[in-house]
Order: C-alpha cells, then sequence, then structure tokens
C-alpha cells in the first residue's frame, strides 16, 4: 500500500491552486466541496477558474509561482502547464511538511486525489496511487450505480441515533453487531425507500429490544470454523463470513496467517496454540474459554486448520458448549487430506489403484504404535492419509513395513500444503524417512501412502518451494 488512504478536514482551511486551466478548476470545485477555503495562483484564469472566481468561490493571486507563496496555506495543489513550476512546489511544500499533490506526477505527491462516490455524509474514494486514474474512474462509476442516493440519508440516521445507542450499549462488540443487523434490515429499507419517519420508529424499537436483550445476558455465540488447510482461496464462504463477524478469534497453530489476515481488524484474536506436547492452552481451558466468551454476549469463532471434526477435537468443543448451553454453530472446512492432495496432483481415490481412503493420525505417544490397526492399513489397493505424522514418521513406515506393506510402495511428505511455501518430498515407505531429514522439513505435514502417489508427476500443478537440494525442475520439487 503505497498511499495511506485517510479523509482530511479541510472546513475553513487555505488551500492553494496552482495553475489556471481545466485542471485546475476540477481540484479547485473538489476542495471547495470539502469545504476548503480555496486561492489560484496562475498569471491568467481560463474559463473554468474564471467562472468559480465570478461566482466568489474563491481568490485568485496573478502572479508566477515563488516558493515563499506557500506562507499560511495547509493544503497545495500543483496543476499548471509548466512542469518545472509543479516539480518547484512540490519541492518547497516538502520542505515546509505541507501536503502536496503534483497533477499526472505520483512519484512528486505526498497525497493523491481520488474517484468519489459523495453520498455525503457517506464518501468512498477509489485511488490507484497515480498509476490509472481511468481505472479507477471506471470503479467509482459502478459504485455509483451500486449505491442508492438514500445512503446520505441513511448515514445521517445512524448518526442522530449514535449517541443514544451508545448509552444504552456500552459494549462495543454488542453496539456493532446491532448496527450491523440495523444497517442491512428494515430500518434501512425504509430510508431507501424515502419513509424516514418510520425508519425513525423502528429503530427506537430496535435499541429498546437490544437492551433488554443485553439486561438478560444473551446474544453470546460460537462458531466453530474450519479454516481449510491454508491457502485462503479454499476458506468457505460461510467462515470468510463467520470471522469477519467475529468479536472474538481463538485461533490454533495450523491456522496459516493469510488466513488471518481475513480476521476483522477491531476483532480479539486469542492464540491457543495446539503444537504437538506443547499447547499454549490446554483443551480444557479452551473449552471453558469458549463458555466465558460467549455468556460475555459475544460472538466467538473457534477457528482450526483444516476441518474441525477431522483430528480437531471439535467435537469435545461442541459437547461442552451443549453442557453449558450455548448456541453455536458448525462451519466445516476442507480437510487437508483433501487440499493438500489436490495441490500435490495425487488422487486420493483412482480407479486403477485406490478404491478407498484412511485417514489416521501420526501423533503417537511412545508405546501407543500397537492401538492402531496397522494390518488395516498395511493392505494394498487404498491410500493411506496420516496427519501429523512428522515426529513418528520413521516408526510408521517400520511398523508399516512390519505389518505386510511392500517397502516400494510410493510415499510422500507434505509440508505447508497448499500455501506458496509448499514443499513435497517424494520417495517409498522404505527411504521417505531419510529423505525427509535431508530435506529439513517442519510441521505442519501431511503424509500420503499408495501408488497414487506416483500420478502427481503427471498430474502436479501447483509449485511451491523446492526442498533444499532440489533439483526445481523435478517433480519432487
Amino acid at each position: 500500500m503505497r498511499f495511506l488512504p485517510i479523509f482530511l478536514n479541510l472546513a475553513g482551511k487555505r488551500c492553494l491552486v496552482i495553475g489556471g486551466g481545466p485542471v485546475a478548476a476540477r481540484k479547485a470545485a473538489t476542495l471547495l466541496r470539502a469545504g476548503g477555503t480555496v486561492t489560484v495562483l496562475a498569471p491568467e484564469l481560463g474559463a473554468a477558474v474564471a467562472e468559480l472566481l465570478a461566482q466568489g468561490r474563491l481568490a485568485h493571486c496573478r502572479k508566477i509561482f515563488e516558493p515563499s507563496d506557500l506562507a499560511g496555506f495547509h493544503l497545495v495543489v500543483a496543476a499548471s502547464d509548466q512542469p518545472q513550476v509543479n516539480a518547484l512546489a512540490a519541492e518547497a511544500a516538502e520542505a515546509r511538511g505541507i501536503p502536496v499533490n503534483v497533477v499526472d506526477r505520483p512519484e512528486l505527491c505526498s497525497f493523491v486525489f481520488p474517484a468519489i462516490v459523495d453520498r455525503s455524509p457517506l464518501l468512498v474514494a477509489v485511488s490507484s496511487g497515480g498509476a490509472a486514474p481511468v481505472l479507477a474512474r471506471l470503479l467509482r462509476d459502478r459504485l455509483e450505480r451500486m449505491l442508492p442516493a438514500g445512503y446520505g440519508a441513511l448515514a445521517e440516521l445512524a448518526g442522530r441515533f449514535r449517541a443514544r445507542v451508545k448509552a444504552s450499549l456500552p459494549q462495543p462488540a454488542r453496539r456493532r453487531r446491532f448496527w450491523e443487523r440495523v444497517l442491512a434490515g428494515p430500518v434501512a429499507q425504509l430510508v431507501l425507500a424515502g419513509r424516514v419517519p418510520e425508519a425513525e420508529l423502528h429503530l427506537e424499537h430496535a435499541i429498546q429490544a437490544e437492551k433488554r436483550e443485553q439486561d438478560t445476558g444473551g446474544n453470546g455465540f460460537v462458531f466453530l470454523v474450519g479454516a481449510g488447510p491454508g491457502d485462503p482461496d479454499l476458506l468457505t464462504l460461510g467462515g470468510l463470513r463467520a470471522i469477519q463477524e467475529a468479536d472474538v478469534v481463538v485461533y490454533d497453530r495450523l491456522v496459516s496467517p493469510e488466513i488471518m489476515d481475513l480476521v476483522r481488524k477491531d476483532a480479539d484474536r486469542i492464540y491457543a496454540g495446539k503444537e504437538a506436547s506443547r499447547h499454549t492452552l490446554p483443551q480444557d481451558r479452551i473449552n471453558a474459554l469458549l463458555v466465558k466468551l460467549a455468556r460475555e454476549g459475544k460472538r466467538v469463532v473457534r477457528l482450526k486448520g483444516g476441518d474441525p471434526f477431522i483430528f480437531g477435537r471439535g467435537g469435545e468443543e461442541i459437547d461442552t458448549l451443549l453442557e453449558e448451553g450455548i448456541p453455536f454453530q458448525v462451519v466445516p472446512g476442507i480437510t487437508a487430506a483433501a487440499g493438500c492432495a489436490a495441490y500435490a496432483g495425487i488422487p486420493l481415490t483412482h480407479r486403477d489403484y485406490a478404491q478407498s481412503v484412511s485417514f489416521v493420525t501420526g501423533h503417537l505417544k511412545e508405546g501407543e504404535s500397537a492401538d492402531l490397526d496397522w494390518e488395516h492399513l498395511a493392505r494394498p489397493r487404498q491410500t493411506l492419509v496420516i496427519y501429523m505424522g512428522l515426529k513418528g514418521l520413521a516408526r510408521i513406515c517400520a511398523q508399516l513395513m512390519a505389518h505386510g506393506l511392500a517397502p516400494e510402495t510410493p510415499a510422500a511428505l507434505i509440508e505447508q500444503g497448499t500455501t506458496h511455501r509448499q514443499r513435497l518430498v517424494v520417495g517409498t515407505v522404505r527411504d521417505l524417512p531419510e529423505r525427509v531429514a535431508k530435506a529439513g522439513i517442519g510441521a505442519p505435514t501431511l503424509v500420503i501412502v499408495g501408488e497414487v502417489v506416483n500420478l502427481h508427476r503427471k498430474l502436479a500443478w501447483f509449485r511451491g518451494t523446492p526442498p533444499a537440494g532440489a533439483d526445481p525442475t523435478s517433480p519432487e520439487a
């Protein structure tokens, strides 16, 4: 982001426009609409600026620009037809700390003019940072058609009731949710239809109803959301809506930074960890935290990598919510097996190689290997997907071979699948642990075992980061 989008209060502030042509006239008119006191500095004036002068809307200084002319001004626009004059004005304004815009010279600007959709007091500004002003105007035109003129009246109504709502609903999270419902519901529809008095009456009733709900401690809610395997494009629409409406997001280590960037900026974020053998918050404390936050009237999102019901302990969390009477909704996510396999070009089933898939967790404590049905997992003509299998990979492969799986069975490990950091290591059940160790792989990972792994050489389409020392042109990279 090269330019920070801000809205300046120019009411009564002195603004200087250098130049007297049609571009200068347009900039002066925009500054006047924003409440600025405008002076145009130019030896001669074109017809458009002269008309504004005749209307008494601006002052005129008939001279060639000199740096000393900037004294007393709060903002400068250089719009003359003399490039050297515009450059001099930019340099002088920069030296004095005055915001300056140089028409068609974004590299000289400390601010740029956006394309504006005016529904005062509601304003929408679109800018390309000076790179493509025509594109910005095209987008502005689309927004003009999308936003009815009545949105200005709706903003005025919200402004009149803002203090009243704040006093009645002191919790920011509840207040925000209230406004979201009001501004997208019957009150807004009445205003847009021109029936403002009826809208005010509806808003009064809505405030009273929300205050009663607040006083009884209601409205808390928990969303159990699967964030998918990492790529933000794989987040479901339901998941996106939930995290953008959340007051609090309780998230795990496997949730990618790209997904977390989609969380509302003013939402609280609580890291729950959930790393093997090292949990920032133990599961029982996470369960209790969800209950506590919901009882405070907050909309809580419990955000988990992949799908919350596949090795995500989501069932334990909603069991607690049920016991405590907390309303909740489960938003499934794309599990790592589906997402990572697809991005690695490995079909989980194929009529020539595998007619079934088994999902198993490789996160085993010492001595637990006997708890898995190794004989079933070692059967041929199936695909075996192992979650959290990095730490115990050597032991897992040894057990599979000990129970009859051919050592030359293809096997692959995918690191940080579906993200731009994805790495793929391919080998066999016999040598995959050694290959992974040499590649310096770290969690999160997914292991896939079966003949379908060989298909990645033909079907691979996504390229992440090659393993250390690998040939970046090879399928394994």
